[in-house]
């Protein structure tokens, strides 16, 4: 089932940011999109990128990409059957974002290695 989306978003200062958010919100949106910032990939070599998601889970957050416009699904008549996936414009235009991210995460790895193990961050 999908997830239920923002009807509304109050013009507060954090809009916008609400917004973005309820587009790549998921576990595993952002790092379906960065994998597509190298190309195309077809669906069964996506699981192979992202080892942890189920097939199930990849299709729905796949889905939800494609309905919000982030990617580009294409499908190939073909036996058997052929379906690749892409960045939209709209999303290779998050590609500064996810780098962004991705070098914050690798920056501050430490923080999540401390949280695995159960070591406290309180101060």
């Amino acid at each position: 089932m999908a997830k239920a989306r923002h009807s509304r978003l109050d013009c507060n200062p954090g809009c916008a940011v609400e917004a973005a958010i309820s587009l790549i919100d998921g576990k595993w949106k952002c790092v379906v999109l960065f994998h597509l910032l190298e190309g195309t990939v077809r669906f069964n070599e996506m699981r192979r990128r992202v080892p942890g998601v189920t097939q199930r889970m990849l299709t729905n957050q796949l889905r939800e990409l494609e309905a919000d416009g982030l990617i580009v699904r294409t499908v190939y008549a073909q036996v058997p059957p052929k379906v690749e996936y892409s960045l939209s414009p709209l999303g290779r235009s998050l590609e500064s974002i996810l780098v962004a991210l991705k070098a914050w995460g690798e920056a501050n790895i430490d923080l999540f290695t401390k949280r695995d193990t159960g070591v406290s961050h309180a101060a």
